[in-house]
């Protein structure tokens, strides 16, 4: 239910709720939040909410450093694990300036200009993330450790997974914030877990799925655990990915776009690797352990950057397999969205497909084949020459990018 501000204001009278967190992302995806009492709330839907942001990394200088938060009622949501009563509750946010303008590194805003583009060319596209965790016990000052919490493989079972009862308590979790899995196992390493979640709009997929990297690491944290994200926890471990299904339908014509985004995330990918892979050992993940390192499509074939899975009627999508959990969500699915469209626009045709497997190919066949930047440095020197990347991203965002490769 898409909740309106007034409707939020009676639920939070009615339900005896004593904490409002105001949400929203740092340039790089990483979730932040302010809390603010009941009433305060009225202020925070007219006028938003002043932080600091001079304090936020990506967000700029202590000159003119005041941002306002804007809760979004539609999206509020409780949080579960807090006390019943005197609940808590979550709204992400729009980040402006004080004169009401869009503060150009707020992502959300970014990914909301994307959907608005794709709407007046005629499109709607839909995201849904397959996202991959590392369970690591802790020490015993809870300090994480790189030892995994159970070694168990590909969709083991109970015993050897342990795992199973924290993903079982996660997916509850999520289900009670309005939030759909679609699936949930063990994945190949050690203590390695994988979570689906069914597609959504752009706005809702984004927000699910940075919700789910605060709602893992919760409750991996109330059993005593570590939930790891990073591309790389465990060395000659296989890294976590966060492949992602993108479908889309045309609002004024009969046909399949696919081919044509398909097409066009392929001509960009190089372009946007920067932003889906965006910590230096994201690149230690792609070309092993089934994460992809040239730019190829196929069907149902996991040594491909782009994968056609095996479905039917709604449930065709494409999955693109190169991004990591270290991604900004918004700010993925707001290229992801310009490189379909780039891709419709242009009529690009779709390359042949590689029904191969490129993990055992040999030199000849491969030497075929564009690959993947093979560094965030080489990643970084492509978005900064980048006309796609320049056209659809503010250069404060590129900037914030860019030097990231510096200082991580």
């Amino acid at each position: 239910m898409k909740y309106t501000a007034n409707e939020v204001i009676q639920y939070i009278h009615e339900e005896d709720v004593k904490f409002i967190r105001l949400a929203f992302c740092d340039v790089y995806g990483k979730f932040k939040n302010i809390s603010i009492m009941p009433g305060e709330l009225n202020r925070a839907f007219k006028y938003g909410i002043a932080i600091d942001a001079s304090a936020i990394e990506g967000f700029g200088g202590e000159v003119h450093s005041d941002l306002f938060l804007h809760p979004d009622p539609s999206t509020i949501a409780v949080l579960p694990w807090r006390p019943e009563h005197g609940k808590v509750i979550r709204m992400f946010c729009t980040i402006t300036y004080p004169d009401g303008s869009p503060f150009e590194c707020d992502s959300r805003h970014i990914l909301e200009e994307a959907v608005d583009a794709a709407a007046k060319a005629g499109y709607s596209f839909y995201f849904g993330a397959e996202m991959e965790f590392y369970l690591l016990k802790c020490d015993e000052d809870g300090n994480p450790t790189d030892i995994p919490y159970d070694n168990a493989s590909y969709m083991d079972i109970a015993p050897d997974d342990k795992g199973e009862n924290v993903r079982r308590e996660i997916c509850l979790t999520l289900e009670r914030m309005g939030i759909s899995p679609e699936a949930s196992h063990h994945e190949e390493g050690p203590g390695q877990n994988e979570i689906d979640f069914r597609y959504s709009d752009p706005m809702t997929a984004a927000g699910n799925a940075t919700t789910f990297r605060n709602v893992v690491k919760t409750i991996a944290a109330t059993n005593g655990l570590f939930a790891d994200f990073s591309p790389r926890p465990l060395k000659n471990c296989p890294g976590n990915g966060m492949h992602i299904n993108i479908s889309a339908a045309a609002h004024h014509e009969n046909r399949d776009v696919m081919p044509e985004i398909i097409a066009g995330i392929l001509a960009t990918v190089s372009d946007m690797t920067l932003f889906l892979n965006p910590v230096a050992k994201s690149y230690e993940r792609l070309g092993k352990d089934k994460a992809p390192r040239f730019i190829s499509w196929s069907a149902e074939n996991r040594s491909q950057l782009v994968r056609v899975p095996a479905a039917v009627g709604e449930y065709k999508r494409a999955e693109l397999r190169s991004p990591d959990p270290s991604a900004n969500p918004y700010i993925a699915y707001a290229l992801l969205i310009y490189a379909g469209l780039y891709g419709i626009k242009n009529k690009l045709p779709l390359s042949e497909a590689a029904d191969i497997n490129l993990f055992t190919a040999d030199d000849e066949v491969l030497a075929k084949y564009e690959s993947l930047p093979q560094s965030i440095e080489e990643a970084a020197k492509i978005a900064e020459n980048s006309s796609f990347i320049k056209e659809h991203l503010p250069q404060a965002v590129i900037s914030a990018y860019c030097k990231n490769t510096t200082t991580k």
